[in-house]
């Protein structure tokens, strides 16, 4: 009961969560649809301690990338783990240890699994201190996984996730265990936060009717992951991070995270479609990285963008290896 480990996956939104209602704990301004990435890993180490005060230190294990989280950020993370404390009456004080196993900070979605990953750690041990109806429930556990980081509140559900207000949802569309390729064009961290960008973007004027194009992208894409037009899919998602990093660029001040390598990632990616009139969903997060997801069945499409950007870039690249036990 002394401590927990507990570990949840990022995600990556085909259709994006960029802009929020202030004030309202990361309430978006639009729908978003999100396929979790159950190989890109938070992992969370609550431990009980004596004191009066709780305390983050870095998660070190050998399979796990070494973290350097700022000040401004560990205030944020046990900002949250207070946040829940209050909410399931809980008094004692913990040690957060956490760790990712890939770069955090770059656009690869790290807020999200951490939030998520420290939610559920917290939600397990509070819940043997002190339990409450509501604790295992995976919407509450989302909508209080929301307030510390909006994108989270997604990485509870696999594959795919709906967020359209409170709290995410599993969406059932049968595409499932996707391979998956990160493009690591960039790293490093970035130099415009997240909740900055969220900020930022809604000076531009192209967020007029922002909300509204996204939710049509969010209508059409469904419609076309159902009925199994990927064509139709990949261009809207295509269309919707282009949309995206042009409010980023249209914002007053104007920032990018295209970076040239992206763009001649994104480039390739469009001429090796035009070759084949096949291939991956293409999408960037906030950030300079490209995330493709491959069908099932274009193993062999998979292959061969993986050598293709591996002789440039750093690839991380994950087969969706169909597993009974979910």
């Amino acid at each position: 009961m002394d401590s927990v480990l507990v570990s949840a996956p990022s995600n990556i939104a085909l259709i994006k969560y960029m802009g929020k209602i202030e004030g309202t704990g990361n309430k978006p301004t639009n729908g978003s649809l999100s396929y979790t990435l159950e190989n890109l890993r938070t992992f969370v180490r609550l431990t009980m301690i004596d004191g009066n005060q709780d305390q983050w230190r870095a998660f070190v294990r050998e399979d796990l990338q070494p973290l350097d989280l700022s000040e401004k950020g560990q205030h944020r993370f046990l900002k949250h783990l207070a946040n829940l404390k209050t909410r399931w009456g809980i008094e004692k004080s913990f040690l957060v240890e956490s760790a990712n196993n890939f770069p955090s900070d770059c656009g690869l979605a790290s807020s999200a699994s951490s939030f998520a990953a420290l939610t559920l750690a917290a939600a397990e041990m509070f819940q043997k201190i002190n339990p409450q109806p509501w604790g295992a429930d995976k919407k509450t556990l989302s909508e209080l996984s929301r307030q510390g980081s909006g994108s989270s509140c997604r990485s509870l559900f696999s594959p795919w996730a709906l967020w359209q207000a409170e709290y995410a949802e599993p969406m059932g569309l049968e595409i499932t265990h996707m391979h998956h390729i990160v493009v690591v064009v960039e790293d490093s961290k970035k130099e415009v936060s997240s909740s900055d960008a969220h900020k930022l973007v809604t000076t531009s004027p192209r967020f007029v009717g922002r909300p509204e194009r996204a939710e049509i992208r969010l209508k059409d894409l469904v419609h076309s992951l159902r009925f199994n037009d990927w064509h139709m899919a990949r261009q809207i998602v295509w269309d919707e991070f282009i949309d995206m990093h042009r409010l980023f660029e249209t914002s007053t001040p104007a920032f990018t995270y295209m970076t040239e390598g992206s763009k001649k990632v994104l480039e390739d990616c469009q001429k090796l479609w035009n070759r084949w009139q096949d291939g991956p969903l293409v999408t960037m997060d906030a950030g300079a990285n490209v995330h493709m997801l491959f069908r099932n069945d274009q193993k062999k499409f998979f292959a061969e963008y993986r050598e293709h950007f591996g002789k440039d870039f750093k690839v991380l690249a994950f087969e969706g290896v169909k597993d009974d036990v979910h």
